[in-house]
Order: structure tokens, then sequence, then C-alpha cells
């Protein structure tokens, strides 16, 4: 049996560095706040880039990132930016490290982003397709013989900032990031190499775009998720003026 690392409560997924950062890291260092433990997997290096002098910078970037957001590890794949396709390789590749690190919830890319890379398309369907994957019995030799592993959850993610409609899915919902909208903006300004001084509006439009989720549903700033699965409650009360206890269908009592 290999050596497996201790167990994580949430994996992030990007097709590249900084993906996770943009689309929900507020997200994933709220959860850190709250006292899970979260991982980032980053499916390219992101590299070549227009303004980055090389992989070795980037990777320095993602890493002070990561840290900004509290993130226990940050994994990089060896899959190839700008050619990044849903293949079977790649889903071994992702579906490896779930079983590697045996999360209960992963956060993942949705949906395609016209005039933008279409990697993120594809991360979304390696994505989907490894949570799958992680789960399937007789077939460990494919996994580095990890033993399967079954994720109970997975949430989706937008970078579609030009677009009003909300994320595919079934369940939408704003998650709480007022106690860490600064702290998303900060690791989004660890990237140097791709927000250069003619790129700093992304600062102002992710704020801006924060706080106005956070003002739809009571919060000071927000990130929008989606379910792929519709959401449901069995305490009503709970879910309007408390923490929201949700579970999708096949694991409610």
């Amino acid at each position: 049996m290999p050596d497996t690392p201790d167990q994580l409560d949430v994996i992030a997924v990007g097709a590249h560095p900084d993906d996770v950062e943009i689309g929900c890291g507020g997200t994933v260092a709220r959860l850190v706040e709250q006292g899970y433990r979260v991982g980032i997997i980053d499916l390219t290096d992101g590299e070549p880039t227009p303004a980055s002098p090389g992989p070795e910078i980037r990777l320095e970037e993602a890493e002070r990132a990561a840290e900004m957001l509290g993130a226990t590890v940050r994994v990089t794949l060896e899959l190839p930016n700008r050619r990044l396709f849903d293949s079977f390789e790649a889903r071994l590749a992702l579906a490896t490290e779930f079983r590697r690190y045996r999360p209960r919830l992963v956060l993942g890319l949705e949906g395609k982003t016209p005039l933008a890379s279409p990697d993120h398309w594809q991360a979304m369907q390696i994505t989907d397709a490894a949570v799958f994957y992680a789960r399937l019995t007789k077939w460990d030799d494919k996994f580095q013989d990890l033993p399967p592993h079954r994720i109970d959850a997975q949430l989706y993610y937008s970078l579609s900032f030009y677009d009003l409609n909300p994320p595919g899915g079934v369940g939408h919902f704003v998650h709480d990031i007022g106690s860490t909208l600064e702290k998303k903006l900060a690791a989004v300004g660890c990237y140097a190499t791709q927000f250069p001084p003619e790129k700093q509006h992304i600062f102002s439009r992710l704020e801006s775009w924060a706080k106005h989720l956070g003002e739809v549903a009571g919060f000071a700033a927000g990130e929008l998720l989606a379910s792929p699965r519709t959401l449901g409650t069995s305490h009503l009360m709970g879910a309007l003026f408390g923490d929201v206890i949700v579970a999708p269908p096949e694991r409610r009592s």
C-alpha cells in the first residue's frame, strides 16, 4: 500500500495557477478560517504566458498565493497549458490526486469562457470525470495502487465575469466571504506576472462583483457557487436563520 498524506477536507481545482484564487479564493480562505484542511490542484503550470519569465517564477507566485489563502498543500500536474484536453491520461492524473488526498468536497471550474482560455472548459470535464474515476474499484493499478475514494460532494465556481447568467447547475448559492475578501485580493495580487499595471482593473472588478453578490445575499462580500445536484435541507429554520444544512439526494436521511 503506498504512503498517503493526511486527508484533506476540500480540494479546489483550476486549469492554471490563479484560476482558484480568482474564482473561489475567498471560499478557500473562509474554509481554512473555519478549520478545514484545503488543498489546491492546478492542472497545468500556466506556462508559457506573455509576461512571465518562466514556470519557476509562476510556481513561486502560486506558492505565495496558496500561503496567503492558508491552503495546506498545492499540487501542479504536468498537463500542457494551451493544449489541455479532456483525455484518459488527464482524468487519471487528477483522480490519482483525489485518491491520494481523499477530499470530501471538490470545487471545480464551471462552463466555457468565450474569448478567454478554452482550458477552463476542458478542466471542468476533466474534474467531473476524475471525481467519478476516484471511486472506481478493480482499477487501482491505474492510480499508483492508491485505493478508491468516494467524494461526497462537488461544487462549481465560475470565471465567466462577462455573463449575467449564473454558473450551470441546479442549485446556486452565495458563500459568505466577508471576512476573507482581502485575502482573496491579496492572493490574486501574488501573480505579478499575470497582472501588470495595464491589468490592474481585475482587482476592482473582483472586489465590486464580490460585494454585489454579498449585498444580494446579505453579506459584506460573497462568491457564487453552484451544485450539480439539487440541494435540500432537513432544518428549515436553521437554513434560513443559521447554518445551512444541505445534502445531495443520496445522502439525505
